[in-house]
C-alpha cells in the first residue's frame, strides 16, 4: 500500500507560519518584520505570481534570518518549487552578489519574488526613515542587485 502524501501547506498556513517564525524580528526601521513579508507576498501576487511564488515570498528570508532552519525547509510541506525558490533567495555569508544573482536567475520563479523583495526594500517611504548613510548604502546595494538581475532601474 502506498502511503498517502502529506498535503501541502495552504497559503494562509504558510503566512501564519512565517508571521510566527519572524514574530520577534523587526526591520531596519524597527517595524515588525512580517510587514515586509506581507508586502513582498502582495508584490508577487500583483506581478502575477503563482501560489508557489507567493508561498516563497512569505518564506524568502526565513532561513537567511534564522527564523526557520534549512533542515525544516527540506522537510516542510511546501512544493519542491517553493523550496527551491526560498533556497535560491537565501544569501550565504560572504557570498559575492554576482553568485547570488546567478543562482536567482537560474531558479525558475525566483526572479519574480526577488523583484518584489527589492521593490519593497527600495520603497522611498520605507528608506526615508533610515539615517542618510544607511539609506545611501542600501539604495546603492539594491540598485546594483537590480542591475545584476537585469531588472529595470
Amino acid at each position: 500500500m502506498t502511503p498517502t502524501p502529506t498535503p501541502l501547506l495552504t497559503l494562509p498556513e504558510v503566512e501564519k507560519l512565517a508571521r510566527a517564525a519572524h514574530a520577534a524580528q523587526t526591520d531596519k526601521a524597527g517595524r515588525p518584520y512580517a510587514e515586509h513579508l506581507a508586502a513582498v507576498a502582495h508584490g508577487v501576487r500583483a506581478r502575477g505570481g503563482d501560489p508557489d511564488q507567493i508561498a516563497a515570498a512569505w518564506l524568502h528570508d526565513s532561513v537567511e534570518d534564522h527564523a526557520l532552519t534549512e533542515e525544516w525547509l527540506q522537510t516542510a510541506a511546501v512544493s519542491p518549487r517553493t523550496r527551491a525558490i526560498v533556497l535560491a533567495l537565501t544569501k550565504h555569508p560572504g557570498e559575492p552578489p554576482e553568485s547570488y544573482a546567478h543562482r536567482v536567475l537560474a531558479t525558475p520563479g525566483a526572479l519574480l519574488v526577488k523583484e518584489a523583495d527589492l521593490a519593497h526594500n527600495a520603497d522611498p517611504g520605507r528608506l526615508a526613515v533610515l539615517d542618510e548613510g544607511t539609506r545611501k548604502r542600501l539604495t546603492e546595494k539594491y540598485a546594483r542587485m537590480r542591475a545584476l538581475l537585469g531588472l529595470p532601474a
